[in-house]
């Protein structure tokens, strides 16, 4: 008899992540994918007829765990606002049967965070004491939540539009990093800072690069919309650049696109990715010029933690 698969909600989802380590299954995921034991398909966009939204498609398929399957999110535009949803389908390589179907928003955040955060112990100085994050959202506080244990971090600086008069958000922000202060701009939060981190859904560029010091990593998540930057596309030519996967990535993001049209960047100055960094098969930055890190979120993230959420529902 074929197993019937588990459904998660997103409440069933919420209760479960406390027993997943997600940035140790990235690790662990990067590690695989540098060793030819997990395979990452470019993601596919699919228009719905007549203008009616479209839906991106996450796929992945990972030796190592035994399972493949893919990410759905869709964008529907309606009155008062799009919905956008997302839902993953994880598989068995074993019996070709599924394994689960669950709600993806909260793991999206969480994978998307773990993936910078990886990044951030894999390419900041082991020194590195001041952090800045740009965004408060839910997906920049999952991005301090990860990252906090990686440094020793004596200065965290946060800046949003209209963070300094929302005093809610202040607090919820010093409920999980009583050290934060809240700048005044992007730049005031970013000047001096060893690592900043881009955390908004931003098309357009939200941070000067001319504010970023010497030797600081730059991380960026950005949005899937079409030529999509947090920073300006000039700065990859000046910048030593490492994304998530470079089979992949650099021709879907939007600052790496523009970068290579607009400002003589190509891909092939890339200095590695989080594949080869995590299976040891690139090098790290050198010392004293700037690090750029873009990721744009792979399917292989998506199988990762929805297997690993797996695991705890069947425990």
């Amino acid at each position: 008899m074929t197993k019937t698969p588990i459904v998660l909600e997103a409440e069933a989802v919420a209760q479960l992540l406390p027993q997943v380590d997600v940035l140790q299954e990235m690790r662990a995921l990067f590690a695989d994918l540098g060793r030819g034991q997990a395979v990452q398909p470019a993601q596919t966009l699919t228009l719905f007829p007549g203008g009616q939204g479209d839906f991106i498609t996450y796929l992945g398929a990972a030796a190592g765990a035994g399972t493949f399957g893919a990410k759905l999110s869709p964008y529907l535009p309606r009155e008062g606002g799009p919905v956008i949803t997302a839902w993953t389908v994880l598989m068995s390589m074993e019996t070709g049967q599924p394994l689960m179907l669950c709600d993806s928003g909260r793991l999206t955040t969480e994978r998307t965070a773990a993936t910078t955060a990886l990044a951030v112990d894999l390419l900041a100085g082991e020194g590195a004491a001041r952090v800045a994050v740009i965004g408060s959202s839910a997906v920049a506080q999952a991005h301090w939540r990860h990252v906090q244990g990686l440094r020793d971090w004596q200065e965290v600086r946060v800046y949003s539009p209209g963070l300094g008069a929302d005093a809610g958000k202040q607090a919820a922000w010093c409920g999980i990093c009583p050290k934060a202060e809240f700048a005044a701009s992007a730049e005031e939060a970013a000047r001096g800072a060893d690592v900043v981190m881009l955390c908004t859904s931003s098309r357009t560029q939200v941070l000067d690069a001319a504010a970023v010091a010497p030797g600081a990593l730059v991380t960026s998540i950005s949005t899937n919309a079409a030529e999509a930057h947090e920073i300006s596309p000039a700065f990859l030519a000046s910048a030593q650049v490492y994304c998530d996967y470079r089979e992949t990535t650099p021709a879907s993001t939007g600052e790496m696109v523009l970068a290579a049209r607009d400002h003589g960047w190509s891909a092939k100055q890339l200095r590695g990715d989080l594949a080869g960094l995590a299976a040891g098969t690139c090098e790290g930055p050198e010392a004293g010029q700037v690090v750029f890190f873009r990721s744009i979120g792979l399917g292989l993230e998506d199988i990762a933690v929805a297997y690993a959420i797996y695991r705890a529902a069947t425990a």
